[in-house]
């Protein structure tokens, strides 16, 4: 069985891969300070709970935008699973995928992930809205060469910076509007979820067309992480969403690299 693990700012993604399918996955919050020990006291007894024992794990492959957290998730595969853990991007772990761009190498390695795993599912010209700590918009053209993208602040980054800066505005939860409600707020709560919400989905769906337009081309849009679900009410842009894209481009890497070994 397979561990993977995707490192983000926010929370680090634990998942257990038999074959092709996802059989279990837990997440905890991204602090570069744990330490292997730690995260194995955690990850240990959520296995057990699962009903499984860590000598299942046979193989680890991180992807992480954290450097800092990187060595100790290597330190954990090799203390407490017993392997040298495999690093997306790093031979022998290569992404295998053409990104035609100035510099590749300052792509972060989730975004250049979720493209293999979009491509490999979804045909033709792909646009990949991630919505994470970033909210990152993704191209692959039909080729399957990766092209670009855009990088926009999250909407729990948002509202952060918005009670921060602005002492009387509480704080709220982020909710889909109830069906038919105005969007002008009838309250200071109201108002911020209406500019918080409806302001998201009218910078998705503005710079989606504005994207459409450059690439001249019929694009899907694929969407991925905890808050697509919450958009797909509202907004008619997502034309498919794959909740654990970055985990299946982590199965992907580790069939890929174990065919070439």
């Amino acid at each position: 069985m397979l561990l993977a693990i995707d490192a983000g700012n926010t929370n680090v993604v634990f998942a257990l891969i038999e074959g092709q399918e996802i059989k279990a996955r837990w997440r905890i919050a991204t602090d570069p300070r744990r330490t292997a020990d730690e995260y194995a006291v955690w990850l240990h007894q959520l296995i057990g709970l699962d009903g499984r024992s860590k000598a299942e794990v046979e193989a680890v492959i991180i992807a992480t935008v954290v450097p800092r957290a990187l060595h100790n998730l290597e330190v954990l595969a090799e203390k407490y699973f017993g392997v040298k853990a495999l690093v997306a991007g790093r031979a022998p772990v290569e992404f295998g995928m053409a990104i035609d761009l100035p510099q590749p190498e300052t792509v972060g390695a989730d975004r250049v992930i979720n493209a293999l795993a979009a491509h490999e599912a979804h045909k033709g010209d792909l646009i990949i809205i991630d919505f994470g700590t970033a909210t990152t918009f993704d191209v692959v053209d039909y080729t399957g060469t990766y092209k670009g993208g855009v990088i926009a602040p999250g909407i729990n980054l948002s509202l952060d910076a918005l009670v921060a800066a602005a002492a009387k505005l509480p704080r709220i939860a982020i909710e889909a509007p109830a069906e038919g409600s105005a969007v002008i707020g009838r309250s200071t709560e109201e108002a911020m979820l209406s500019g918080i919400y409806w302001g998201y989905v009218s910078m998705m769906e503005g710079m989606v067309a504005r994207m459409r337009q450059e690439i001249g081309r019929q694009t899907k849009v694929i969407a991925t992480g905890g808050l697509a679900l919450l958009f797909d009410k509202h907004t008619s842009i997502f034309d498919a969403i794959e909740p654990d894209l970055t985990i299946t481009g982590l199965g992907m890497l580790y069939d890929r690299a174990k065919g070439r070994a």
